[in-house]
């Protein structure tokens, strides 16, 4: 090779360089001094709380005074169910057969604009039914589309299990969290993490038994053993959704030493608050096409879902993150540097 063409080689491999150089892109640690902090959530975290407690104080009130209207799998009971083709339903009607009948109702609910009817009633047996069936269908646009009956002690039992169910839940995701950031730096501590995140956990749970205490009340909403397998899913979603917030705030911590609690929380949140929404927005879309578009037996399942992802995805970023703030801030953590 000629040292003129050997040159032009060099120049060339030179310019490459540069050009591959120019075209990466390299990770920069610029101490958060962007325009993501710009943005100060944190600076209005009593306001997210006092936003919360607006919306569960109505529904806590609602469970204390009207309670949850729950179905027969929890209270025991026989619920029968009737449909027609011609007119609608008089429940003065229905009352007077099963009193002529000796049973005694507990709640009759009108649906499809009347021209069907659920009857919940204490237990009854088979031959009873038929009695109240023959008395009802009297004409032929008039049909049973279906009865059930569960005994009082089966309801007890799986309203126990489920209650279990939900305080085991509780428990181990708080012990689950504080291992898993136990070693977040100090001073801060695991456990108030997993503390923190039970409490926006619980905020989802309350949330979603205020809205179906008040539709229990006004639309006759039962709960049944879908919605507590809706209300663990629920709890699920809150807790994972706020995991990725807190761990990358743990990162953070280790990253921007020098930072107080704050303003690495503000970051995180920041850093993190796209791919939440994002995640959460295609469940929600899913969920609302399967509300409006599903069947009748698994609508309020749905619902329940619904209003839960929703909440979650809140309390994952607006109540989670600054409980764990302020509770820094009542233990004089605030301002110290990481060590």
């Amino acid at each position: 090779m000629s040292k003129k063409n050997k040159h032009k080689k060099i120049n060339i491999d030179i310019k490459n360089s540069v050009i591959l150089e120019k075209s990466v892109v390299k990770p920069v640690d610029n101490g958060g001094n962007d325009d993501t902090v710009n943005r100060d959530l944190m600076k209005y975290k009593f306001w997210y709380l006092a936003f919360s407690a607006l919306v569960i104080v109505p529904g806590l009130l609602s469970l204390g005074v009207f309670g949850l209207k729950t179905s027969i799998d929890f209270t025991g009971g026989s619920v029968l169910k009737f449909s027609r083709q011609e007119g609608t339903w008089d429940k003065s009607a229905i009352e007077q057969s099963f009193k002529e009948k000796g049973v005694e109702i507990a709640s009759i609910n009108l649906e499809d604009g009347g021209k069907s009817v659920s009857i919940r009633s204490k237990p009854m047996d088979a031959n009873k039914n038929e009695e109240l069936k023959t008395a009802i269908t009297s004409s032929t646009s008039i049909q049973q589309t279906s009865f059930e009956t569960v005994g009082p002690s089966i309801g007890g039992e799986t309203a126990k299990k489920s209650l279990v169910a939900f305080i085991v839940a509780c428990f181990g995701i708080v012990f689950y969290i504080a291992y898993a950031f136990r070693n977040v730096p100090q001073p801060f501590s695991g456990l108030r993490f997993g503390v923190s995140a039970i409490l926006a956990m619980i905020h989802d749970a309350l949330v979603v038994l205020g809205v179906f205490a008040i539709l229990g009340h006004f639309k006759g909403v039962e709960i049944d053993p879908m919605f507590i397998t809706a209300l663990l899913t629920i709890i699920g979603f809150s807790v994972h959704d706020t995991i990725v917030v807190f761990d990358r705030v743990r990162e953070n911590l280790g990253r921007f030493k020098g930072k107080n609690i704050e303003w690495v929380a503000n970051y995180s949140i920041l850093e993190t608050m796209r791919r939440s929404l994002a995640t959460s927005a295609t469940v929600a879309i899913t969920l609302t096409a399967l509300f409006v578009f599903g069947g009748a037996s698994i609508k309020w399942f749905v619902l329940a879902l619904l209003i839960g992802v929703i909440s979650g995805t809140y309390s994952s970023i607006f109540n989670a993150t600054p409980v764990l703030v302020i509770w820094e801030d009542f233990l004089g953590r605030r301002g110290k540097l990481v060590a």
